[in-house]
């Protein structure tokens, strides 16, 4: 026996007002039948009780009839219809609040929009689109608004083709005129491609979105790390400061007390020689007096017997050499302030110390770049070492070589953040080292310095170290390095030297502005040939 599906229409078993399948079937006054629940609530909402699909008016309410026949046949026609896949509410996509163009009074939501009406229509006014066979060819979506933006300007048609050509909407009449030989497809098919680079484009925004949220968190660690380093730079600044103060303080203290001993030391000496002063100046008076007694007597034999004894001075020491002093002298305070000076060299020792060990995190691995390797320089396989030659090696003359001076930079640049590397230069007569900017003269006659993008340090003639500063610094140093650490922080403009095993600061260019790739920069320039290498070494923390 044949199914309802097959001996009736699917339209037939459907409600024109909700478009499902009947529940609880009614039938009314014309003949029409609808959900008792669609009816109902359609005239609660009218002013007027017509019928949705003739349209036929009626004085008053018209009671509701239950359709047996209708009721058994939905019955039969929903237990046969395949189950329809159900979407949760929160996943399903929120369509435009339309309202329909054909509703007088109150006006119902719109349930699909007509491109080629132009219209758009709520369940009820819907429902000759889906009945009437000439309607039922019109192309229906989604409600929307404006409708008229989906027709063409020129032609007064729907847009349904999208021409790849001038990349716009356009109607099949324009591409029988404007568009005759471009490259015209279906929206559908437009949309499509258009999907797949919107999931690409998604993916590279995502791509994007993700590299930026991984960028804010190196800052947020970067400035944590900033932090904790200025807690770190107080607390050893704090320490290096106190030491100090008490220092001078402890100077200052002995240096008075000194001066106060070496003070009471002379006034002791002074109430000596003043009371050796009074006891001679006390005998001088009683010989004047004996004196002026002696020559107003008229005995003369007396006189001239007691004169040989009162006209000789009594023995006196020679009191013109002697003079009282504190025994101080200006070397005393040269001598305080060179303690001072000892004790700032050990704390900066100290300091030098404990910012090397600091900075040593930031080591890297330089490999030296052959390409960039003066003729007469010869490197090591693994690019660690470089050392003079005595005869020119045939090279490409590339524009990264140096042609004349004994050169060679690092592999790797730098723009940005901070880099140390160590370089053994035990046994060298000569040698350079520092950092360079990418865009450097390499040909001919180099001018070493800053103006020129050149920050290095020097020996030269095995025992003249300068800065090539521009003009040089001369730099004393209290023992040959063995090994020159280099640091560079591009944002800081500083570029520091270190003696490594005596963990003591060399020089540091500072108020630099890089706006380059910085290289390391290793040179053996030698008037000889130096059979030392110079060796870049793995940095020991």
């Amino acid at each position: 026996m044949a199914s309802c599906r097959s001996l009736l229409s699917e339209d037939q078993f459907h409600c024109s007002v909700c478009l499902d399948v009947f529940t609880d079937p009614v039938s009314i006054l014309c003949g029409h039948n609808f959900c008792k629940a669609c009816i109902t609530k359609y005239w609660n909402n009218c002013d007027l009780f017509q019928c949705p699909m003739c349209k036929l008016t009626f004085d008053k309410r018209p009671d509701l009839y239950v359709n047996t026949f209708i009721s058994d046949l939905a019955a039969q026609f929903r237990k046969s219809e395949p189950p329809k896949a159900t979407i949760s509410p929160d996943l399903r996509p929120t369509k435009p609040e339309v309202s329909c163009d054909y509703c007088t009074s109150t006006k119902f939501k719109a349930l699909k929009s007509c491109l080629v009406c132009l219209a758009s229509y709520c369940e009820t006014h819907l429902e000759p689109h889906q009945r009437v066979a000439v309607l039922k060819k019109h192309k229906l979506i989604d409600p929307v608004e404006n409708l008229e933006d989906r027709m063409c300007q020129k032609h007064e048609r729907p847009l349904e083709l999208f021409c790849r050509t001038d990349q716009i909407c356009v109607c099949r009449f324009c591409t029988e005129t404007d568009h005759k030989t471009h490259d015209t497809v279906p929206l559908e098919e437009e949309c499509q491609v258009k999907k797949t680079q919107m999931k690409k484009t998604e993916g590279d925004m995502q791509q994007m979105i993700q590299e930026k949220l991984e960028k804010v968190q190196e800052i947020k660690l970067s400035v944590e790390s900033s932090k904790r380093e200025a807690e770190r730079d107080i607390s050893d600044s704090v320490q290096v400061f106190t030491a100090l103060v008490r220092s001078i303080e402890r100077t200052q203290a002995e240096f008075i007390e000194v001066i106060e001993e070496k003070q009471k030391a002379a006034e002791k000496q002074a109430e000596g020689l003043i009371k050796d002063l009074e006891q001679a100046i006390t005998e001088l008076k009683r010989r004047s007096t004996e004196l002026e007694q002696l020559s107003l007597t008229e005995d003369h034999l007396h006189l001239l017997q007691s004169f040989p004894s009162l006209s000789t001075p009594p023995h006196t020491k020679d009191w013109s050499e002697i003079s009282v002093h504190s025994g101080l002298s200006v070397g005393a305070v040269r001598t305080a302030v060179s303690q001072l000076e000892e004790t700032l060299n050990k704390e900066m020792e100290k300091l030098s110390d404990t910012e090397l060990k600091r900075i040593q995190q930031y080591a890297v691995d330089v490999t030296l770049d052959p390409d960039t390797a003066c003729p007469y320089l010869i490197l090591s396989e693994d690019g660690k070492q470089v050392r003079d030659g005595d005869i020119e090696q045939d090279l490409p003359d590339n524009p990264e070589r140096f042609d004349s001076c004994s050169c060679v930079l690092g592999k790797q640049g730098f723009s940005s953040g901070r880099f140390y590397y160590e370089v053994q230069v035990e046994g060298k007569i000569e040698w350079g080292l520092g950092v360079v900017r990418e865009s450097i003269n390499r040909k001919g006659e180099i001018t070493l310095s800053p103006e020129y993008g050149y920050w290095t340090v020097w020996l030269r003639n095995g025992d003249d170290y300068e800065a090539l500063a521009g003009p040089s610094v001369l730099l004393s140093l209290r023992q040959k390095p063995q090994k020159v650490g280099v640091f560079v922080d591009y944002e800081e403009g500083l570029v520091s030297f270190y003696d490594v095993e005596a963990r003591s600061h060399i020089y540091s260019f500072t108020g630099c502005t890089f706006t380059e790739k910085l290289y390391p920069y290793l040179s053996t320039d030698c008037d000889y040939v130096d059979d030392a290498p110079l060796i870049i070494t793995p940095v020991t923390h």
